[in-house]
């Protein structure tokens, strides 16, 4: 299987990355091939909502998000890890996310969805905040729902963690690790 791991923390070593760091790894050790894309290195520009991708399904804007589009037709399971900022995912996911705009347009306007694949397709969501209430959670999964389903995934689970905000504080968590981790075993689990 084809994976493509999105890391939406502009903090190194932080929560979001400790989590994919171990989802990824119950999937590297399954011997799936791994794309990791660290979203706050990377040079994306934002949508610029032009239509340029309306009739063709194809951004104008040539930049390192050309990677991403390849790597997301490709994949069969993508995994999206963002820490909640004001009850939403990360600047550096949205503008990835704001991008996919143009798989928008080959699947609703031009009726033209991603293939299936082999495998499927399926996601897992992985999202860590230090607010108390789950409004974090609903917000950011509605986001990653809809940029899910535009890149024809069409089931994914949420992994969510909340009252956790100081770096590394997620290492202090009864069962965050292990739950990353068994999240990514069940990502790669074929029915």
């Amino acid at each position: 299987m084809k994976i493509a791991a999105f890391q939406g923390s502009p903090r190194v070593e932080g929560n979001s990355e400790l989590l994919l760091r171990e989802a990824l790894r119950a999937i590297d050790e399954a011997g799936h091939e791994i794309q990791l894309f660290k979203l706050n290195l990377m040079k994306i520009r934002p949508c610029q909502d032009c239509g340029g991708c309306d009739q063709t399904g194809v951004c104008i804007i040539r930049d390192e998000m050309d990677e991403i589009y390849k790597t997301v037709r490709e994949a069969d399971r993508i995994v999206l890890a963002s820490p909640i900022f004001f009850f939403g995912l990360s600047a550096q996911a949205k503008a990835m996310i704001d991008r996919c705009q143009a798989f928008w347009c080959e699947k609703y306007l031009l009726k033209r969805p991603l293939p299936d694949g082999p495998y499927g397709r399926k996601g897992l969501l992985i999202l860590v905040g230090g607010m108390k209430k789950e409004v974090g959670i609903q917000c950011s999964e509605a986001t990653a729902r809809a940029f899910f389903r535009t890149v024809s995934v069409p089931d994914h689970e949420t992994v969510g963690f909340l009252s956790v905000d100081a770096k590394g504080a997620i290492l202090e968590h009864p069962t965050a690790l292990r739950d990353a981790y068994e999240a990514g075993k069940r990502l790669i689990a074929l029915p």
